[in-house]
């Protein structure tokens, strides 16, 4: 009998995504790599398989994110970005190997070795985190509007005026809570 994980939220930036392998910091927290396993499986679909992943890696990916977490939301309400954080994205970001190529779409994709590890694919995320923390890219960093979730994410809106980390979890609960309270505040107003 396998065990029933949560599923994956995955986004179009890679290391916001993996930031959200953590969710609902502020309420129930909910572990999406609770495994080594399942953080193989975030990589693979992630587009960075490795064949194995240990406890260590798990603890060090694990790191990796929160660090991730810290700088993104600091630099989403433009504070100063904490120093331990930075540091370990540096760290991450100069162990990992791999190499940046080109699709035939013209877009940019990481490509790991066939012998590469969780370490160098973190590595491609911690360098991801950098390009998106240091506004290299069209978009800007926020943090969603949910009071139990929190989450930084990218929004490339083209607004820049997105209110939730993903729209069919978080957005639709708010409005569905909204929805909710003015129907028990208005009983009639829902007939």
């Amino acid at each position: 009998m396998s065990a029933r994980f949560p599923d994956f939220r995955l986004g179009k930036v890679l290391a916001t995504s993996f930031t959200g392998t953590l969710s609902e910091r502020r309420g129930d927290a909910v572990e999406r790599i609770p495994t080594p396993n399942r953080l193989v499986a975030w990589l693979t679909v992630s587009g960075l398989a490795v064949e194995s992943c240990t406890t260590v890696q798990l603890e060090r990916a694990r790191e990796l994110r929160e660090a991730i977490h810290a700088a993104a939301t600091a630099a989403a309400r433009r504070d100063p970005l904490p120093v331990s954080a930075v540091q370990i994205i540096n760290d991450y970001s100069a162990q990992g190997r791999a190499a940046a190529v080109l699709t035939p779409e013209g877009n940019r994709q990481w490509r790991l070795g066939s012998a590469s590890s969780v370490e160098d694919a973190l590595g491609v995320i911690a360098a991801d985190a950098i390009s998106v923390i240091a506004g290299e890219r069209d978009g800007k960093l926020a943090l969603c509007a949910s009071p139990t979730c929190q989450a930084a994410f990218f929004d490339t809106s083209q607004s820049r005026t997105r209110r939730w980390c993903d729209m069919n979890t978080c957005g639709n609960r708010q409005k569905k809570a909204r929805f909710n309270a003015h129907k028990h505040e208005n009983p009639g107003a829902a007939k």
